[in-house]
């Protein structure tokens, strides 16, 4: 597969950034594809016209169904290593990136596409468009992309460890039970489904919501998850008095006084 093909596409709607896994039929990943999304994440970043992140894949069938599998067994060692370092590097800037990032889970999202959506910050799936988990055993393998560690921190160690030993695939509504999945639509279409998407995406953009003080919310969270309950509180203290000083601040406290609805830039 050559570097010129985009694998990712990179849209700006009202303040929204959609990045779009684009290698139909299964939208499965190679090193190709995880640099372009390592580009795309880099960009959103910087782009201040962009107050959130949205995820998701081409087409109705999948979402993600993981690595490129001939990809990796045409390769070696070495390579496998290195790509499947890079692959958490580049997930870990997602997840760090001081912006909401919602997975659209339009299809299946399977293996190394669950490990993608785990490292947003919300997921939203489509009623009966398909299922998840991380059957990585069935290759002789674990999953490599943060799926054991992020898993585990989301539902806890033996029922973690139950459903990847076990292959599980789970319907998108057991996965809301978990704790994996936050909404599932109703949808009668991939279209129908990503408008809804996206009228829940645009509530976290200005002049709605104030999206600076989301990303910090997200900030304190990520960053302290896994500190000591000090350190993190500490971390919280920063980021609020970075807040304390902004735009958005004085406006929501004088929107509040004033009995009308702030109206948020993100400054």
């Amino acid at each position: 597969m050559s570097d010129d093909k985009t694998l990712i596409r990179y849209e700006v709607e009202d303040g929204v950034c959609y990045l779009t896994l684009d290698d139909p039929p299964a939208n499965t990943y190679t090193h190709e594809m995880m640099r372009q999304l390592d580009d795309a994440v880099l960009r959103v970043r910087f782009a201040e016209e962009v107050h959130v992140i949205v995820v998701t894949g081409l087409g109705e069938k999948f979402f993600c169904a993981g690595a490129n599998i001939a990809m990796l067994k045409s390769s070696d060692p070495y390579f496998k290593y290195n790509f499947c370092l890079h692959a958490n590097e580049t997930l870990n800037r997602l997840e760090h990136t001081p912006k909401l990032v919602i997975a659209a889970l339009n299809g299946h999202t399977v293996g190394g596409g669950l490990e993608i959506a785990m490292a947003a910050d919300l997921r939203i799936a489509r009623k009966g468009a398909g299922k998840v988990g991380l059957p990585e055993i069935n290759l002789g393998v674990l999953p490599g992309t943060g799926g054991t560690q992020r898993l585990s921190r989301m539902i806890g160690k033996s029922k973690s460890i139950e459903l990847m030993v076990q292959a599980d695939l789970l319907s998108f509504e057991d996965a809301a039970e978990l704790g994996l999945v936050n909404h599932i639509y109703e949808a009668e279409s991939g279209d129908d489904f990503m408008a809804q998407v996206r009228e829940y995406a645009k509530r976290f953009a200005p002049p709605t919501t104030a999206s600076k003080a989301a990303g910090h919310i997200k900030r304190a969270v990520q960053s302290g998850w896994e500190l000591p309950f000090e350190s993190g509180l500490a971390i919280e203290r920063e980021l609020q008095q970075r807040l304390f000083e902004s735009e958005d601040a004085k406006e929501g406290l004088a929107a509040y006084i004033e009995k009308r609805k702030p109206q948020f830039q993100s400054k």
